[in-house]
């Protein structure tokens, strides 16, 4: 039996503490997102991009990091980034972070879907069977014909589908940007159209949220650093399914924080996603060596 290498076994690590600081920041979110708009928690999170872009230009002594090849796109897949993570953070409102993490953890699975749709990257009979059992994990969930459906239930999966379209459009963008140019109108697209929709449903925030709205910065900043240092310790195709953590945190937190416990369909409906997610994951690695 083949062992992790050492190197990527410290990637392993660090891919668990990032999907953990990004619970972390989904559990805060849900608190805020309560008593406060979408609009202002985005606008706390991009500020902290453009932070972030700013922070890996200089690493990289990247001085054109605000120049792209291909405008049109960036703005596209940043406007794809504001409906994804609107979506997804206004689904906390209504449900509980297993339930949402659950459906919204299909994203991957959709990624590939898309990448032979949008990228006519060939996809075996085998995945497209996986893909679609990943969507019977999520009918699972939802159960779209009981009569305790609410389409609310819906959010995280619209937000999926925006996640997915989204990390496609960054794969063929990554052709010819690197990364900090990405996350500069990532962020910039970000600040202008929240501060925009901010302004118009801004409510005071109290001075005991302040440290909630600056935990948002921090344990989204952390994520995104963990990650980085993640996959360069460690190859995408062993990093990639700690996403599904995710879910695993979700449910712990959610218990803690919230009292909420997922019920039988929810969690048959997780490892079904989680099973699919895996093996699409698995295959896409094996087609790329």
């Amino acid at each position: 039996m083949t062992v992790f290498k050492s190197k990527e076994t410290i990637g392993i690590l660090f891919a668990i503490f990032a999907y953990f600081s990004f619970s972390l920041l989904d559990a805060t979110q849900k608190t805020l997102v309560i008593y406060y708009s979408v609009f202002q928690l985005l606008l706390i999170k991009y500020f902290f991009v453009l932070l972030l872009s700013l922070i890996e230009s200089r690493r990289k002594k990247n001085i054109s990091f605000y120049k792209s090849k291909n405008i049109k796109m960036q703005i596209f897949r940043s406007v794809l980034s504001v409906f994804e993570s609107g979506f997804f953070v206004l689904s906390f409102k209504y449900l509980s972070l297993a339930d949402a993490h659950s459906v919204g953890s299909l994203a991957p699975v959709i990624v590939v879907a898309l990448s032979a749709i949008i990228l006519k990257e060939r996809v075996s009979t085998k995945t497209w069977i996986a893909i679609f059992i990943g969507f019977i994990g999520v009918l699972i969930i939802l159960r779209p014909t009981s009569t305790i459906f609410d389409p609310k239930a819906l959010l995280p999966l619209v937000a999926a589908f925006a996640l997915g379209l989204y990390q496609v459009i960054t794969k063929k963008v990554s052709e010819y940007d690197s990364t900090e140019v990405s996350l500069f109108y990532t962020s910039v697209i970000g600040i202008i159209i929240m501060s925009f929709l901010a302004s118009s449903f801004w409510k005071p925030i109290d001075s005991s949220s302040y440290i909630l709205f600056l935990a948002i910065g921090v344990f989204f900043s952390l994520g995104i650093y963990l990650q980085i240092i993640a996959l360069s310790k460690a190859r995408a195709s062993i990093v990639q399914p700690f996403h599904y953590t995710l879910i695993f945190w979700a449910i712990i937190l959610g218990y803690i924080f919230y009292d909420d416990i997922p019920d039988l369909f929810t969690l048959i409906g997780a490892l079904i996603i989680t099973i699919s997610g895996i093996f699409v994951l698995n295959q896409t690695s094996l087609k790329n060596k």
